[in-house]
């Protein structure tokens, strides 16, 4: 996922479990993230996404439970947000100048109304049309989300678990019985007091090519976000109980600029400026 994770586990908060045992617990966390890496990225001809892009043109490809609810909550992010968010804009980062798929995006079409769910068979198709999927808008959310769930699993009841400090979830509070607190500039001039919560940080300038564009494109206009006149040059921050629904929204607010009605009421947002 081009990042690094970290982890804190909060040994005397969590005094019921062993100090092994919770470095067990920590290893689980970290082996999950690094599975889900394997799973969902676009650079590896043997990922699950490689083989989605490859086969899902021809034929329908079942999903495991925890990738359906995946594609789900993009997909559901992708209706409300009206297209600002989408998993399909794979095709537009070599246009920009970013590495492409292992499977080539090139000729395919953005937009996830080319994907055809079948909620029976828990299957995934390219419908008319072919597309090509790019989960790294979702991806270091979801897998955090799932490094929380080892976590808990394993007894652990205070953690903070962060990818690229973009990303995050709390999970308790923190040793000193105060929620997790996180910085979110270098100052530490804006924050976040998170308790069993999660986070995430979308900064269009990130990710840059050598000649500058940005990775945050607006797949509707397939236009960089840093590109438009009107762009407000903030980041946005969205937390709430899901890492990868916060992950998706926060890309979404940055394309759109501003809180869409179907904004999810269990989430906040807010606007950092550079």
């Amino acid at each position: 996922m081009g990042t690094r994770f970290e982890l804190v586990i909060a040994a005397g908060s969590n005094a019921s479990r062993s100090p092994r045992d919770l470095r067990a617990a920590g290893e689980a966390a970290i082996e999950e993230i690094e599975e889900w890496h394997r799973r969902l990225t676009r650079f590896a001809p043997d990922s699950l996404v490689s083989h989605i892009n490859r086969t899902a043109a021809k034929e329908a490809v079942r999903l495991d439970e925890d990738t359906w609810g995946l594609v789900l909550d993009a997909l559901q992010v992708w209706r409300d947000s009206r297209g600002a968010f989408d998993i399909t804009v794979a095709p537009l980062m070599p246009q920009r100048g970013f590495a492409d798929s292992a499977v080539p995006a090139s000729g395919a079409s953005v937009g996830s109304g080319g994907l055809v769910l079948d909620p029976a068979a828990r299957t995934i198709r390219f419908g008319a049309g072919r597309v090509s999927v790019d989960l790294g808008g979702i991806a270091k959310g979801h897998a955090i989300d799932c490094a929380a769930a080892v976590l808990r699993r394993h007894g652990v009841g205070h953690a903070f678990l962060h990818g690229g400090t973009s990303s995050g979830c709390a999970i308790g509070r923190a040793p000193d019985g105060r929620p997790w607190r996180v910085a979110l500039d270098p100052a530490g001039t804006n924050v976040l007091d998170l308790a069993d919560e999660a986070y995430a940080l979308s900064d269009p300038g990130s990710q840059t090519t050598p000649a500058g564009a940005a990775h945050i494109v607006d797949p509707r206009s397939c236009m960089g976000v840093a590109d438009r006149l009107n762009n407000p040059a903030g980041r946005s921050v969205v937390s709430g109980p899901s890492a990868r629904v916060a992950d998706a929204w926060s890309t979404a607010l940055t394309v759109l600029g501003v809180v869409p009605p179907a904004f999810p009421q269990t989430y906040t947002a807010r606007w950092i400026s550079p």
